[in-house]
């Protein structure tokens, strides 16, 4: 079993400078710019982009990097070692001012998540994560071990599910899983977080609105916390690749109930992913 300390320590000390950056820039008056339709940007995403990506190249020179503030490399191996990073996952709740992002940095191996942190500045709240081997939080000076591996209640689930794009196919889940609580939330770090902890036993993004950045790092945690993390065929998400968007959307949830919810998800995927 590889001893990923160096990795962990590196990412979560990046994590919280980024995290003083960003609340720096969130405490004053900030301009907000937009890279396409509905895609805002801060000076928050771009400093924390540039401390994060500085970070990881003088620690880790021979490992390629993608970062969503970043212009991607023209090719990737499969094969090796790749970080994703999500300089501020949950921009317009920052714009909003509801608390709700965080900074993720994720590292790929030969195509697999294998390791995430997620940091939540406003409540120094760092979760971090190694597939299939273990996950916490830490809080306060203390560390908190991580467990995602049943639901609340099997016959009355319960979704987190994203504050600031709905998906129009949620309702007709919802109904076909039984759920009944749903806590709306930024940040898909945060929600993969919300599940490890307990508060809620899945999260799903069927269309192909993330990026590999908004699942590296979320997939280790949950995955090492015990829980599943796929995309809605149940398939692995894949990394190594130029397409950073997830085609086939992202699920995550409790290890008793994936199953369920991908099954939940059949029929809905040709046309949600249209």
């Amino acid at each position: 079993m590889e001893n990923w300390s160096r990795e962990i320590q590196i990412a979560s000390d990046l994590a919280r400078q980024a995290g003083r950056l960003i609340m720096t820039i969130y405490e004053q008056d900030f301009a907000v710019s937009y890279k396409g339709l509905n895609d805002p940007v801060t000076a928050a995403d771009q400093q924390a982009n540039t401390l994060i990506v500085e970070g990881l190249a003088t620690n880790f020179p021979q490992d390629s990097i993608i970062a969503e503030e970043s212009r991607p490399p023209l090719h990737l191996q499969r094969t090796g070692r790749i970080w994703y990073v999500d300089p501020l996952d949950g921009t317009k709740e920052f714009i909003s001012r509801n608390g709700e992002f965080s900074i993720m940095i994720g590292l790929a191996l030969n195509a697999q998540a294998q390791l995430g942190v997620v940091y939540r500045p406003t409540e120094d709240q760092l979760f971090v994560g190694i597939t299939g081997q273990e996950a916490w939080m830490e809080h306060q000076g203390a560390r908190h071990p991580l467990t995602a591996t049943q639901a609340k209640d099997p016959h009355a689930l319960s979704l987190v599910a994203s504050r600031s794009h709905r998906s129009s196919h949620l309702s007709t889940i919802i109904r076909t899983l039984n759920i009944q609580n749903e806590f709306p939330m930024g940040s898909v770090g945060l929600k993969i977080g919300f599940i490890a902890q307990g508060g809620a036993d899945c999260y799903m993004e069927p269309g192909p609105y993330t990026k590999a950045w908004d699942a590296c790092a979320p997939e280790a945690i949950l995955r090492g916390a015990g829980g599943c993390f796929t995309d809605v065929h149940g398939n692995p998400i894949q990394y190594g690749t130029n397409e950073f968007r997830n085609l086939h959307g992202v699920v995550g949830s409790t290890k008793d109930c994936h199953k369920r919810v991908i099954q939940a998800l059949t029929g809905l995927c040709v046309s949600c992913e249209g």
